[in-house]
């Protein structure tokens, strides 16, 4: 006997949430990012984060010495959702039966059963990935970055 599957479970699975979800998360994310790398920066150009090579010499911050923060972008992500609908029905019939006789009587008995069983099974799985790739500094600021090592070398530190 065939069985009709309920696939309105389906239906119900939030993936426009899941979707709204994931594009917040990337772009909390990405703000988050950007703002370490702005910390990052300003940390490179303090001076009292910096190296000093020899006492009379001023110390150099970590910016003049060619390093700088690193920026990250989120290039993509997925959402992998799986859902498995596993649906069985069984049926048992059995018939037994003994007979006696014995002087002066006669017996008989029957045994019968039936059994019908229904089995549906549902499984789902979901994942999400992302992908996080570093990006050269945004050019105003590598621009401001070659005016400020620029100002400093005609100035002669």
């Amino acid at each position: 006997m065939a069985k009709s599957l309920d696939y309105s479970t389906l239906e119900q699975a939030p993936l426009p949430q899941m979707v709204e979800k994931l594009g917040t998360a990337i772009a909390n994310a990405q703000f988050a990012m950007d703002q370490n790398a702005i910390r990052i920066a300003r940390m490179l150009t303090d001076p009292e984060e910096g190296v000093q090579f020899s006492p009379d010499e001023a110390p150099r911050t970590l910016l003049e010495l060619g390093f700088t923060p690193t920026f990250y972008q989120l290039t993509e992500a997925t959402i992998d959702a799986k859902v498995t609908f596993h649906a069985s029905r069984s049926t048992a019939f059995s018939v037994g039966g003994s007979i006696g006789v014995n002087v002066g009587y006669f017996a008989a008995s029957v045994n019968a059963s039936y059994s019908s069983k229904y089995s549906f099974d549902v499984g789902g799985s979901s994942s999400i990935s992302a992908r996080f790739v570093s990006v050269p500094p945004p050019a105003p600021f590598s621009d401001l970055l070659a005016d400020v090592r620029a100002k400093k070398n005609a100035a002669g530190q």
